[in-house]
């Protein structure tokens, strides 16, 4: 049976085989892309208050068992202790080098009882250390719902909403019919919906409060109507799938840096449990910056913001390489860039003349890969990686999440390379293309207001 380990020795070069995947866009499944239109939707969750519906995208890996908090423990870089039913966490899963393979929310529902909910690359190492180490555990994995259902019927375990925004506690109120009791963020409790009791954390995505919820699949057209009806008063809106991804260029998180599962001998079996059509075998690389080595597309938990998760209390997969890591010193970290509307305006301007364009940049999200690695200059030296990218209607700008050197502040003005070299890789995402320079200003992370234009010279520049 042909399987990872395996597609990587018949492609030869592993970074090769991902930049010209034939995957095609990601697709956030199921959820109609647009409920009005995003620039509305955006605004709504600053605004007043929106619902988002994740049911379709994520996997749900249900954890049970005697073992199932030591087993969850020996494979993330968090800490356990405190954790006990009726809390969340963002749990990170490390290789053996110390770099991420993946990140999700880890619920604890019950004793020895647990559902993360995330992307495949995390779920799909803890199910591989489930079938294959020792602990007293079962899993069970609910995968996401497909990109392209082609008219077949789409179900889920669990329907899985977000009330979000400035004005969700009285949506939340009112759904409840009484005041929703005052919790902790990553806390869990429960509220009524039309008479069905529905759980939920305490939870916040776009830089504002909410709850997330959930509850059996055939019971969520109901709940959805509900929340529309009672969010009628406050401006709530349903927020489609072009919209909900862009959230995050707001409050910071970093969605699919590429998993560290393609090297190290430590990580064969790995490679050789998953199939050859998986996402770690399937997804695409895009972006300017290229190397022959995949170890460079690499991130560790320090320089995308997970720094504080490093626990040294226990024992998991990775410790020994981040405790030489010395907390990250020296390396880069996570910043937001704003980017230049001229030059934008310039390469967007380019597909409407004759003759060569530059890269399409998509709006709201500009991303045309799983995995997006632009390279970052300053001074023409190489200082950091754009890692995901889009627009956002209320800040009025592009902005991307990104990793540079320690030495680049706040306030400096980058160069972002756009685009892919050499007209651009086999992609089905990607048009031949010329390459283009955006200018970039490296921002706070999570992203806030800064006086772009009213900058001095010399604290743009860093000089």
């Amino acid at each position: 049976m042909s399987n990872l380990e395996t597609v990587l020795k018949n492609a030869g070069n592993t970074v090769e085989h991902l930049r010209n995947s034939q995957i095609g866009a990601y697709v956030y499944p199921v959820v109609s892309p647009e409920f009005s239109n995003w620039r509305t939707e955006q605004a709504a969750w600053r605004n007043n208050a929106v619902l988002f519906d994740q049911t379709h995208h994520m996997v749900d890996l249900f954890i049970d068992g005697p073992d199932a908090l030591a087993f969850i423990e020996s494979l993330a870089i968090n800490s356990m202790k405190g954790f006990v039913p009726n809390k969340a966490k963002q749990f990170v899963a490390c290789s053996h080098s110390g770099h991420v393979i993946g990140d999700n929310i880890l619920f604890y529902l019950a004793p020895e009882s647990f559902v993360m909910v995330g992307r495949a690359p995390s779920c799909n190492w803890v199910k591989y250390q489930a079938e294959t180490s020792a602990f007293r555990v079962s899993v069970r994995y609910d995968d996401r719902s497909p990109s392209r259902p082609n008219g077949h019927a789409v179900r889920r375990n669990y329907y899985r909403f977000q009330i979000q925004g400035p004005k969700a506690k009285h949506v939340i109120d009112k759904l409840n019919g009484t005041p929703m009791p005052e919790l902790k963020f990553f806390n869990m409790a429960a509220i009524k919906i039309k008479g069905r009791l529905v759980r939920t954390l305490r939870h916040g995505m776009a830089g504002e409060p909410g709850v997330e919820i959930w509850g059996p699949y055939e019971e969520r057209e109901e709940i959805a109507a509900a929340i529309i009806e009672a969010g009628k008063e406050f401006g709530l809106l349903p927020v489609g799938s072009r919209a909900y991804a862009t959230n995050t260029l707001e409050s910071g998180w970093v969605p699919s840096p590429l998993p560290a599962v393609y090297t190290d001998e430590r990580m064969k079996g790995y490679r050789e449990w998953l199939p050859a059509n998986s996402y770690e075998s399937a997804g695409a690389i895009g972006g300017s910056f290229v190397s022959k080595n995949i170890e460079d597309y690499y991130l560790t938990p320090y320089e995308i913001g997970y720094g504080p998760f490093v626990k040294f209390d226990h024992d998991f997969i990775g410790r020994e390489a981040l405790e030489k890591m010395n907390g990250g010193k020296g390396g880069r970290r996570k910043v937001t860039l704003a980017w230049n509307g001229e030059d934008v305006a310039k390469i967007q301007r380019s597909i409407l003349e004759k003759g060569e364009h530059y890269k399409y940049i998509e709006m709201p999200l500009s991303n045309y890969a799983n995995s997006n690695y632009d390279q970052l200059t300053a001074g023409g030296k190489t200082v950091g990686l754009s890692l995901f990218s889009g627009y956002s209607y209320n800040e009025r700008s592009f902005l991307s999440l990104a990793v540079v050197d320690e030495d680049i502040a706040l306030g400096n003005e980058v160069v972002l390379h756009w685009g892919e070299p050499n007209g651009g890789s086999k992609k089905t995402t990607v048009e031949p293309h010329k390459m283009a320079e955006i200018r970039a200003i490296v921002s706070p992370v999570p992203y806030a207001v800064t006086a772009r234009t009213q900058y001095a010279d010399g604290w743009r520049t860093g000089k």
